[in-house]
């Protein structure tokens, strides 16, 4: 990650006009985005989608200058008023103008199929290198310091295509766009790979993780270990020694939280969890809401060694559970169960790693009962679903195990995660560096002697 040293500036400089710029090359010029080309809106409210037909792209098919093929929807245009119709160009480019992603832009790639936008913004260019925009576009000159600034005048994050057409952009000669273009081109797939390579890690890593806990809570830390057949499918065989026996054998108690209407917090709160609470497996203290103190009762509060369950929820969000080890006075809320384990016969890390095993978590998902946007597990199915439960002894075995464990895989995904966040932030500042004119790469010629530009 070095080209931003071993590149030299341009030899001559001039003021950019663009105070957060500061100087460009000498015989670069800005100009007003709607200088460099046309500005068009898609069709707006589409017709009915179908299983195939025209592509329709839209906000969710636009990622950082990438055009997603995922979630592809498909119109038939002959349902569309002719007058509305923009018929999208290889070059054309996607600017999202309303939402969370306002501001986000993809290229129409060579090859691509005849294909409208929905609600965003078309941006062609008229003699400007249509890749070479798409970079200013993702710089921070133009995202972050314009286009960004534009979209939040309004209540909601908005983008129009006066405010586009009014962001300024740095223009080299054409010859240079096309040596900056196949430059970054270069070096932004080198970062990719980079990037997929530790995204790919952080995967293997994920998977080996949970593959490792659900190991050690159902067949034990001895490989040399006698088996035998447990009678429960989802578990097959487990340590002979070990009993087997439903979830309420091993719980003091189960109940729901608190259903009181949430406030700010004042001197007259107690704090107490929600959904967002036990999203990182730890409770999560920083997203806590709270109730009037004369609310709270004794026999909802918050003993260590309580599991947080998520029972009620989306499908794929049944199962999420935290343990709660701070001893800070907080009160179960609504929307949780808590799970208590009889800590005089049963580790409490131990039973938590149980509950956070995929293989629990697929037998709820399984048990669980589906509903209008969300799905839902009883008490009494939930108590009844038989586990594995080892001696006391080798129940503190298995939690030193796993936390050791877990805790050196969880060092290499946050490694691995930091590592991409510094990827990430060295391809935005190198995109920015090439096209404000910071390094001069026109040394770099593009190989071979087809190119796609603005022309195609």
């Amino acid at each position: 990650m070095g080209c931003l040293m071993t590149h030299k500036p341009y030899p001559r400089y001039k003021k950019s006009g663009i105070e957060w710029v500061g100087k460009v090359p000498e015989h670069w010029e800005s100009k007003p985005l709607k200088r460099i080309g046309q500005i068009k809106y898609g069709i707006g409210e589409p017709p009915q989608y179908q299983l195939e037909g025209t592509p329709l792209i839209r906000a969710t098919n636009v990622h950082e200058g990438k055009l997603i093929e995922d979630g592809m929807v498909f119109v038939n245009h002959e349902d569309i008023t002719k007058n509305r119709i923009f018929w999208l160009q290889v070059g054309d480019i996607i600017i999202v103008r309303s939402g969370a992603y306002t501001g986000d832009s993809a290229r129409i790639p060579n090859g691509y199929r005849k294909s409208i936008a929905g609600f965003d913004m078309i941006l062609r260019c008229y003699k400007d290198d249509s890749k070479f925009v798409q970079y200013a576009l993702l710089s921070k000159y133009l995202k972050q310091d314009q286009i960004d600034l534009e979209k939040l005048r309004a209540a909601q994050p908005h983008l129009n295509a006066e405010e586009l057409g009014s962001c300024l952009f740095i223009a080299p000669p054409l010859s240079e766009q096309l040596s900056i273009t196949s430059f970054l081109d270069r070096e932004t797939s080198r970062i990719d790979t980079l990037i997929s390579e530790k995204e790919r890690l952080i995967s293997l890593l994920q998977e080996y993780r949970q593959a490792l806990i659900s190991h050690a809570v159902t067949k034990g830390l001895d490989p040399k270990v006698k088996m035998k057949d447990s009678g429960v499918e989802w578990l097959g065989n487990v340590p002979e020694h070990w009993i087997v026996a439903s979830l309420r054998h091993v719980l003091l108690n189960i109940f729901n939280g608190l259903t009181s209407t949430q406030i700010d917090e004042s001197e007259n709160t107690v704090p107490v969890t929600r959904i967002e609470t036990i999203s990182s497996g730890i409770i999560d203290e920083g997203s806590l809401g709270f109730i009037k103190i004369e609310e709270a009762k004794e026999e909802k509060r918050l003993l260590v060694g309580d599991i947080l369950f998520s029972n009620i929820n989306s499908l794929n969000m049944i199962g999420n559970c935290a343990i709660y080890l701070s001893g800070r006075e907080i009160y179960a809320g609504m929307n949780l169960l808590v799970l208590r384990p009889n800590l005089s016969t049963v580790d409490k890390k131990w039973f938590y790693w149980l509950i956070r095993s995929n293989l629990f978590r697929q037998k709820v998902e399984s048990l669980a009962k589906p509903a209008i946007n969300q799905a839902s597990i009883s008490q009494s199915s939930l108590v009844s679903i038989k586990v594995p439960i080892p001696p006391l002894s080798e129940q503190l075995a298995i939690s030193s195990f796993l936390d050791r464990e877990t805790s050196h895989l969880d060092t290499l995904i946050s490694e691995s995660r930091t590592f991409i966040d510094l990827l990430k932030e060295y391809r935005s500042s190198l995109i920015t560096a090439a096209v404000t004119g910071k390094i001069d790469v026109r040394g770099f010629s593009p190989v071979g002697s087809e190119r796609e530009s603005a022309h195609e």
